[in-house]
């Protein structure tokens, strides 16, 4: 249910924003919105709806902050994983240090940080794409069948060392870096498709990882055990 849940609140939502981005090249009060700033375009393509349609635009920036919410309580847990030291503080500390550098940093930058970001952040994927390669391919191939010991999740004597993970997220990422097509990085296989390129960087660099990896682990537990 939550995944049906989540699925059918994404696709709507990604829906509006193909409607949108659609009516920016046909629409020039959308484009002239557009221009000045993704929320203009929000309140731009609710203005046929007057009165309720601000309402929604406020709905969906208060949505907006609330989206916040599940980064920051990770971006806590994150600081926990670090080590003992760094999760004897509690959480709530560090979720509200997250929170002061993310609104240091929007109203620093509130003039140049989404164009930053709208451009940096295309790069994330990416790593996404190989780390997630690699925790699948652990998980199907090494522990499908004899499971995981849970009670050691903080026993640095029976966890892996991430030396095969370590080498297959390095070599993963020669496929982006041969395959992307950003606004900061062309790769040598992206600009050869079609006439303006192309990004297949995010294929290249699951490729590069699910090829590289299993034997990697294989050696790992043969030499290490673990």
């Amino acid at each position: 249910m939550t995944f049906i849940g989540v699925s059918v609140s994404f696709i709507f939502v990604n829906l509006l924003a193909v409607g949108l981005a659609s009516g920016v090249s046909t629409n020039p009060e959308w484009e002239t919105a557009y221009n000045t700033s993704s929320g203009a375009l929000i309140l731009a393509g609710f203005d046929g709806l007057g009165g309720f349609g601000k309402f929604c635009a406020v709905v969906v920036a208060l949505g907006l902050c609330s989206n916040a919410v599940p980064s920051i309580y990770a971006a806590a847990l994150d600081f926990q994983v670090l080590g003992k030291v760094w999760k004897a503080i509690p959480r709530y500390l560090w979720a509200t240090v997250v929170a002061i550098i993310y609104l240091v940093c929007a109203v620093a930058g509130r003039d140049q940080l989404f164009l930053i970001f709208q451009n940096f952040l295309a790069l994330m994927g990416y790593w996404l794409a190989i780390f997630i390669t690699i925790v699948f391919e652990e998980h199907v191939i090494f522990h499908r069948t004899k499971g995981y010991d849970w009670a050691a999740y903080e026993d640095k004597t029976k966890l892996p060392l991430g030396i095969a993970a370590l080498a297959s997220f390095l070599v993963g990422w020669v496929g982006p870096i041969l395959g992307m097509y950003q606004v900061y990085w062309t790769g040598p296989v992206a600009a050869r498709i079609g006439d303006h390129g192309g990004d297949v960087g995010i294929w290249l660099g699951i490729a590069f990882t699910a090829v590289v990896f299993p034997p990697l682990r294989f050696l790992e537990l043969r030499q290490i055990g673990r």
